[in-house]
């Protein structure tokens, strides 16, 4: 079982910025989907970033928020710049075995979640 260890997350001002970490046991980031996800307080999880052999964002994120393509020491990162109070939620790094399925936001596809990280953004 491949594990998957979020961190980076914290407390920041609105307009500031934070890089989240997803360190992967595995060499698997260029052969998995890899995605991060959030979960704000009574809300549903929404998707925010994905990689595989393209990139993609949630549309809350898009023009802020970037996923590298390259990512070395198998660690995906996650870069937040303009953080809004609206990004405040539990950060999650998600993968599965590209394949099968197409890389994509659909949740129930990926099997591998990490524990979360925590974002904040309050002034």
């Amino acid at each position: 079982q491949v594990h998957l260890t979020e961190s980076g997350g914290g407390s920041v001002l609105p307009g500031g910025s934070l890089t989240l970490s997803c360190v992967v046991q595995e060499d698997i980031i260029s052969r998995y989907c890899m995605a991060w996800f959030r979960q704000a307080p009574g809300k549903e999880r929404e998707a925010v970033a994905l990689l595989h052999r393209y990139v993609a964002y949630g549309d809350y994120v898009k023009g802020r928020f970037t996923i590298p393509t390259v990512n070395a020491n198998n660690t995906l990162y996650l870069q937040m710049n303009s953080l809004k109070a609206e990004d405040t939620a539990i950060y999650f790094c998600a993968a599965f075995r590209a394949g099968s399925e197409l890389c994509s936001f659909r949740q129930g596809a990926f099997n591998l979640w990490g524990q979360g990280t925590q974002v904040t953004v309050s002034s």
